[in-house]
């Protein structure tokens, strides 16, 4: 039987996103939901458990460097994107089906790394999926599409958390990344495959402009980098979402990780933990739709502002039940059931899901609004990207505060933070006249200014860490995201600068990537069995904040004018 071109009508293009979003929250819910907790059954703590889901996201959080190549090397017998998107989700699968060589928890590290290289290519895979959407739906159907393909990450999610831990108790672990590997498949055979994408210019054509498919990459890679940083300082709107993106949504701890480590310390079998993410999936993703709907008929900024506290509500909530019964740092798996806490993670965990699901389709759609739409394919993705970045660090630094801290302080901390986001919404007004205003050169150099000192700040604070014992999880995360923001800043604020920048110039694109590479500094311990290596790596950590922290004060004195100059249409 011939499958149909699901592109060419309206219910086909709506159904056919839904489903390949489908594929991209099937790894996502086996990773935090299935792997997590058998890992934890197995003894491994919430730290390494928090560095695991939080590598299980770094890919989504640079997904905008992928865009060029998707953009550029193009398929004229498989079709643009229909091409990235069948080699991505094969090469998924693969994956996959690699992990079940790999033995748990010995060998978790390798078992990270193959996933990290899995998601990497699920995110390649929705740069083409939200570049074929933008190019094949019609105006029309975008808003209704935006919420299907929503609910179905949720309903991905639900598949390969709560459907592999139901399966697991008749096939067992191993098995299980057979059945993600073919879900993942079924949706490329009876999706993708079938889908008659417009043809695309040969792969010589598309390259012919800049001489070759490399170079043209290259190049758009610096138009990314000059248009988004115009957008981002141009208006008041979007360089506060800058600082909204970098921010959590609101509180996260019943979202990720966390969730899954108490519900196995508390007693929960298998079937348990996957009813429990079942439940939350399906009634977050009816309200996915839900909150969209009230955002357009009562304001985005006023609905999303109580969605955003609404989400910290059932974690202090679940917090104050904790400490009432003295459960406070995590336990080994396999003790004695708790039935009063298993009741208030379940009341937790589904009132937490009505809030984050009325979120996340709102929370899109205020970030359009801030967006220029000359710009929009770049503006929004980077957009996109830090978000991703901000839930893969609350997953690390709260799987280290709650060994450190205990579960209460790390959800009262989550519940905080959460709510941090929401002073930044009454600047965050929909644009309708000009993306760009007479304040932009001084966002520009002012960023500079800032980030330069933040660097600085971390000398003194790194030769007096362990002052602040527990708290030193918190000032990391804060530190990473100075780091990251400080290269992202540097790469993007060179090629804005061009000659302007002066020695500068050059400066900057060789501290961006040392200040990425700051990362490390988690691992340096490791080191102990080779001193010198350790030595080196102890001194780099001084010299690359220091060195970053001169280059942006240089730069904040430059002249920022070119800021002011419209961006050009992507």
């Amino acid at each position: 039987m011939r499958l149909p071109n699901l592109l060419a009508t309206r219910r086909g293009r709506l159904f056919a996103f839904f489903s390949l979003y489908v594929t991209e929250g099937i790894p996502l819910g086996f990773a935090a939901t299935a792997v997590a907790t058998q890992l934890r059954r197995q003894g491994v703590g919430p730290a390494e458990i928090g560095a695991f889901v939080a590598s299980f996201y770094l890919p989504w959080a640079f997904k905008w460097a992928f865009g060029p190549f998707v953009d550029v090397f193009r398929s004229k017998r498989f079709g643009h994107r229909r091409g990235w998107i069948l080699g991505t989700q094969i090469m998924m699968a693969l994956t996959l089906l690699v992990l079940v060589l790999v033995p748990l928890p010995a060998g978790l590290g390798i078992f990270t790394a193959i996933l990290l290289v899995h998601n990497t290519f699920g995110a390649i895979q929705d740069v083409a999926i939200d570049s074929l959407a933008v190019n094949t739906l019609s105006e029309d159907e975008r808003g209704l599409a935006n919420g299907l393909m929503f609910a179905g990450a949720s309903v991905g999610t639900a598949v390969g958390g709560s459907g592999v831990l139901f399966m697991m108790a008749y096939t067992g672990f191993q098995f299980s990344f057979v059945f993600v590997a073919a879900a993942i498949l079924a949706v490329t055979g009876f999706i993708v495959l079938p889908m008659k994408e417009a043809v695309a210019e040969s792969f010589a054509t598309a390259a012919q402009s800049a001489g070759s498919a490399w170079r043209a990459a290259s190049t758009e890679m610096k138009s990314f980098a000059v248009e988004s940083f115009r957008s981002f300082v141009g208006t008041r709107g979007a360089f506060s979402g800058v600082f909204f993106a970098l921010l959590p949504a609101g509180a996260m701890s019943l979202g990720l990780a966390l969730q899954s480590n108490l519900a196995v310390e508390l007693g929960m079998d298998d079937d348990q933990v996957g009813a429990l993410n079942l439940w939350t999936s399906i009634i977050s993703a009816v309200f996915m739709v839900l909150g969209g709907w009230l955002s357009d008929k009562l304001g985005r900024r006023r609905t999303l502002a109580f969605y955003l506290t609404g989400m910290s509500l059932p974690v202090l909530y679940l917090m104050w039940v904790l400490q009432q019964h003295g459960y406070v740092m995590p336990r080994a798996p396999g003790g004695p059931g708790i039935p009063e806490l298993v009741t208030a993670l379940w009341i937790a965990s589904l009132w937490y899901s009505v809030f984050q699901g009325l979120m996340y389709g709102t929370r899109s759609a205020i970030m359009m609004d801030i967006t220029n739409p000359a710009v929009a394919a770049t503006q929004f993705t980077a957009y996109m990207a830090m978000m991703n970045l901000a839930i893969a660090i609350a997953a690390s630094w709260q799987g280290v505060a709650a060994e450190a801290w205990g579960y209460p302080v790390t959800l009262l901390v989550d519940a905080i933070t959460g709510v941090l986001c929401v002073l930044l919404l009454p600047w965050m007004k929909r644009q309708t006249a000009a993306f760009s205003d007479a304040l932009a050169e001084g966002r520009a150099r002012k960023s500079s200014l800032v980030l330069g000192i933040c660097c600085l700040a971390w000398l003194p604070y790194w030769a007096n860490h362990e002052l602040l014992g527990r708290g030193q999880p918190m000032m990391g995360t804060f530190f990473t995201l100075v780091f990251i923001a400080s290269a992202l800043f540097l790469l993007a604020g060179r090629e804005v600068l061009g000659a302007g920048a002066g020695l500068w110039r050059r400066a900057s694109l060789w501290v961006a990537p040392l200040l990425l590479a700051m990362y490390g500094r988690y691992y340096v311990e490791g080191l102990a069995s080779m001193p010198v290596l350790r030595s080196a790596a102890e001194v780099l950590i001084y010299l690359v904040p220091l060195a970053g922290g001169t280059v942006l004060l240089a730069l904040s004195s430059r002249n920022w004018g070119a800021v002011n100059a419209q961006p050009q249409a992507a």
